[in-house]
């Protein structure tokens, strides 16, 4: 069996977030436009790894800039008091900027 997939990433990355290992996440490509579907890994922490493993690898090359979605049901009374964030990272995949909507 060939491996599916994932996306690796150091914990010091998704935890600022408040993503987990195993959440699924929504990835596009900023170079070649692919999106596609995976979950998250546990990557060594304080590495800076964001890797796409398995059949998900052929969309992505090293240096390739993603953004990496998360989502989350709620109920309207979640809806209303949640605070959606962005992080974005510099060229060695550490948080360089913090957005709060």
């Amino acid at each position: 069996m060939s491996y599916v997939g994932s996306i690796t990433l150091d914990p010091d990355i998704y935890e600022a977030i408040g993503m987990r290992p195993n959440d699924c996440v929504l990835i596009a490509n900023c170079r070649n436009g692919a999106r596609f579907e995976t979950y998250i890994l546990k990557g060594e922490r304080g590495s800076g790894v964001v890797e796409v493993n398995g059949a998900a690898a052929h969309l992505a090359q090293a240096g390739d800039q993603l953004i990496i979605m998360h989502f989350a049901l709620m109920s309207d009374d979640e809806y209303s008091s949640h605070h959606p964030q962005v992080i974005v990272l510099d060229e060695q995949n550490h948080i360089s900027q913090r957005l709060s909507y």
